[in-house]
């Protein structure tokens, strides 16, 4: 690499006096030599120092005669000299020293060759460029704060405002190894190109800005840290305010650390309110050093070594002998004790472990009979909860039972009501052939049959009255939802309503129908109600609002003559069963389209119509129930009931549950079963009575309620040849078997 290629230079000076010089972190970048134009290189060459030898001599005598216009032009080509491209983008210390040092020479030179008025302005002049080279390249500079993505490296420097990014990409391309294409600035979201500079983007001298490094290729290149930046200190500048308009600039050296400073209090200003906190130390806290493992197994392990030594041990006795005298006082008589053999000590240690055994064995079995005592209670507990769970459902299911057997409302709570009379009558008749017979026996059968005749039309009141308030109920919801705004769900999880012309007149229309259907109102409000329904329903000529007119007309002369209310009951019944026709077209009310459950188009009917041989209608193909043997359609689901309400009398509603549980655990499985899903009452009571005999298999339990249909072999799909009928507990038991054969070991080691 040549000395005119691109690079940076980060300078950190350690004192912090006030001066400029290292304060911080800034760039050197030299442009190449071929970016430069021609001029400003022949301008170089121009301005180049003479070799010595009548240098001064020419140069005294040349500024001798010149005029002052002259000198003008001569300042302005030392300005050009001094500001030449490469000096720009020099850091502002190399810039500053370099022109300083030719400042300092061409005053040398000047004062060694010439004293005149002409040359002492000259100086002036210099002397004024030069400051002002000072305060531009002290205030030409901003505080650039570069983050690393993703490692999220943090580098703080100086960075002339007029210089392009390219150098700044190149120099970072050089520390991070990483070509500087691939290289990206980003500043405030807006991706910054190689030729623009920080004052096109609107920053100005000694501000703060923060800019983003990152890779386009993170596969490829990817961005890590730069080592040695991060412990290292950075250097910014701050402007301190000393007096009345006179500020001073200090290098406030910034360390990194982690340590999170505690609130030590302060105090705010009174006048201005700005506050004012206290300052902590600044050194930097000393780190504990990490604890060793003081928690291992070395001392639970014993290593033995056996090793025989003799040393040696010079002794020496001294017996009485003539002439010596050895004194017997001290002297001890040792008598040899039992020889303990390794066996017997073997032995001995093997007692004291079948102690330690015995008694281990002991706290053990102490344990384990704890554990399975308190097993036995949590089972029994548990157990009792189950069966007071089974009782007090059973509970519910009866006052359930009770209550649609009482306020029936639905067909199913008809079928109750019509399998209890049949329930009833075998009873009664059972009991009246046991206990009457000949005329007597006639005449309890004509009064049981007076009896059923007056529970069916019982049943039929309630019936009629039920099927009004459900007609109502349907009416309502029907009108709701015609008349409700459109809503859709945000993606910040709000839901969003709104009302179109349509929904505004399915609206209005719904609040005249629910005045219509008002009762115990005053003569007055009845006619306000009538006035405005006339008055909407003459928006449309046809057959239908003339008749409604009619009749409109035709109260409001009956209520003037002085008719009583109940009277007008049935006239106001048409009125409001004929404006619901009218909600329910929709030419007048255009929202009810959508909700209408007749195609407007009525060839897209006819492939879905069904002849009934029982009631001689025509009938869509939802009105037949057809089972998974039948191979034509014959009669339609009113007709069935209506025979099973005159014959048998038989209420589906368990066969019902049971269905719909077993519809519940198919979709549990997700394993694409149909079978299941293809199954009807009649089927389901077919499987339950004639092939199962309405019993569990295990625990031959008859409620059907609290039985189901689950699958024989869990790994294959529900079918009519693999399923089980099992009570609901028997059933969770069965499916938990992993697998047939585990089921068949457990019935044959029940049997042994």
């Amino acid at each position: 690499m040549s000395d005119q290629e691109e690079e940076f230079t980060a300078q950190n000076i350690p004192d912090a006096s006030g001066k400029r010089d290292g304060a911080y972190e800034t760039i050197t970048i030299p442009v190449p030599s071929e970016d430069l134009p021609e001029s400003d290189q022949t301008e170089d060459n121009e301005s180049a120092p003479e070799p010595p030898g009548g240098g001064h001599e020419a140069l005294s005598e040349a500024q001798s005669d010149q005029s002052p216009s002259s000198l003008e032009t001569n300042d302005a080509e030392h300005l050009e000299e001094i500001m030449l491209p490469e000096q720009v983008l020099d850091s502002p210390v190399d810039s500053e020293r370099h022109s300083l040092a030719q400042l300092d020479n061409a005053m040398q030179s000047t004062k060694q060759q010439s004293d005149d008025y002409h040359l002492t302005s000259f100086l002036d002049k210099i002397k004024a460029v030069k400051e002002s080279l000072k305060t531009s390249m002290q205030y030409s500079l901003a505080t650039v704060k570069v983050v690393l993505l993703p490692v999220c490296q943090e580098i703080i420097m100086r960075f002339r405002i007029d210089t392009i990014f390219k150098y700044l990409k190149d120099h970072f391309a050089n520390q991070l190894s990483v070509p500087a294409d691939v290289l990206q600035i980003r500043y405030a979201g807006t991706i910054l190109k190689n030729n623009e500079t920080l004052l096109q983007h609107g920053i100005n001298a000694q501000d703060i800005v923060q800019v983003e490094i990152f890779s386009t290729l993170p596969d490829l290149y990817p961005i890590k840290g730069i080592r040695g930046l991060n412990e290292a200190s950075q250097v910014i500048t701050v402007r301190v305010q000393t007096g009345i308009d006179q500020y001073e600039e200090v290098a406030v050296e910034v360390i990194k650390s982690d340590l999170h400073k505690p609130f030590l209090g302060g105090f705010r200003h009174k006048i201005t309110g700005i506050e004012y906190h206290n300052a902590g130390t600044q050194t930097v806290p000393k780190k504990t050093l990490e604890k060793c493992n003081v928690f291992c197994r070395d001392t639970q392990t014993v290593f033995q070594r056996k090793k025989l030594q003799q040393t040696t041990n010079t002794t020496s006795t001294q017996m009485t002998k003539i002439g010596v005298y050895v004194s017997n006082m001290t002297d001890k008589l040792v008598t040899p004790g039992k020889y303990f053999s390794a066996a017997e000590y073997h032995a001995q240690r093997l007692a004291a472990v079948i102690v330690l055994q015995t008694y281990y064995r002991r706290w053990h079995a102490k344990v384990m009979v704890e554990n399975i005592r308190r097993q036995k209670m949590l089972r029994l507990k548990w157990e009792e909860e189950e069966k007071l769970r089974k009782i007090r459902e059973k509970e519910e299911w009866m006052k359930l039972d009770y209550y649609r057997r009482h306020n029936p409302q639905t067909k199913e709570d008809f079928e109750l009501l019509y399998n209890a009379l049949e329930l009833w009558r075998q009873e009664e008749l059972e009991c009246i052939n046991q206990t009457f017979t000949g005329a007597e026996r006639k005449a309890a059968l004509c009064e049981l049959l007076e009896k059923e005749t007056q529970l069916i039309a019982s049943i039929g009141r309630h019936r009629h009255n039920a099927y009004m308030e459900n007609q109502e109920a349907l009416i309502q919801a029907f009108l709701d939802k015609c008349s409700a705004p459109k809503a859709w769900k945000g993606f910040d999880g709000k839901i969003t309503e709104m009302d179109t012309q349509f929904t505004i007149r399915a609206r209005e229309l719904q609040n005249i129908y629910k005045c219509i259907m008002l009762k115990n109102i005053s003569q007055d409000e009845r006619l306000d109600v009538l006035l405005t329904l006339k008055h909407t329903v003459k928006e449309h000529e046809c057959t239908l609002t003339k008749e409604i007119l009619e009749l409109i007309d035709r109260e409001i002369d009956l209520m003037m003559r002085g008719v009583k209310h109940h009277n007008l009951e049935g006239l106001r019944k048409r009125i409001s069963t004929l404006f619901f026709h009218y909600l329910k077209t929709p030419l007048f009310n255009p929202e009810v389209a959508r909700h209408l459950k007749v195609p407007q188009d009525p060839l897209k009917f006819y492939k879905k119509i069904h002849f009934c041989y029982s009631c001689q209608l025509y009938l869509p193909s939802t009105e037949f129930a057809v089972s998974s043997t039948a191979h034509h359609v014959h009669r339609c689901r009113k007709c069935v009931s209506l025979d099973n309400e005159t014959r048998k009398r038989e209420s589906f509603l368990k066969y019902k549950c049971m269905l719909q549980r077993l519809f519940y655990s198919e979709a549990d499985y997700e394993d694409d079963s149909k079978i299941a899903f293809l199954m009807q009452l009649e089927d389901i009571q077919y499987l339950t009575e004639n092939i199962w005999s309405g019993q569990s298999v295990l625990s031959a339990w008859k409620d059907l309620g609290d039985l189901v249909l689950v699958r024989w072999d869990k790994s294959l799909q529900w079918s009519p040849w693999n399923c089980i009928l099992l009570t609901k507990d028997e059933s969770a038991a069965h499916l938990k078997l992993a697998s047939i054969e585990e089921l068949m070991e457990i019935s044959e080691s029940s049997k042994f």
